[in-house]
């Protein structure tokens, strides 16, 4: 398992945007927790169109971080598929149905954080920009 030291949160965070971007999620927010959690760096929130598609979206987050040793802490809501909640450490991902994400409005419950939303048409990206 690789130690946290070894890959740092940001780019863990980036490995995730990507893996999810494969799968097509929508609405991508990336929001840097880091100065108001004690928990966490980086929250990482997308959407699925079905229950089937926030499941492979989370498939893929768990097979490209694996490529690198790096395994969850946990993951919750898998089965189901209707809100994924998975815990890298640092990096923290939830992965909603379109209709479970409205009703929590995470977004704005972290909205002091500093925030990237990634257009939907996006299929990759190189870097997270200075300040995220």
């Amino acid at each position: 398992m690789v130690k946290k030291t070894e890959v740092d949160s940001r780019k863990r965070a980036l490995w995730c945007v990507n893996a999810s971007l494969e799968k097509k999620a929508k609405g991508l927010v990336v929001l840097r927790v880091k100065e108001i959690s004690d928990f966490a760096d980086y929250f990482i929130i997308c959407s699925g169109t079905s229950d089937r598609q926030v499941r492979a979206i989370a498939s893929s987050i768990q097979e490209s971080l694996k490529k690198s040793d790096i395994l969850p802490l946990g993951i919750e809501g898998e089965t189901a598929g209707r809100w994924v909640l998975m815990d890298y450490d640092d990096v923290i991902i939830h992965i909603f149905h379109e209709s479970v994400r409205s009703f929590y409005e995470l977004e704005r419950l972290w909205s002091e954080a500093p925030q990237m939303a990634i257009p939907d048409e996006t299929t990759s990206l190189k870097a997270l920009p200075r300040g995220i």
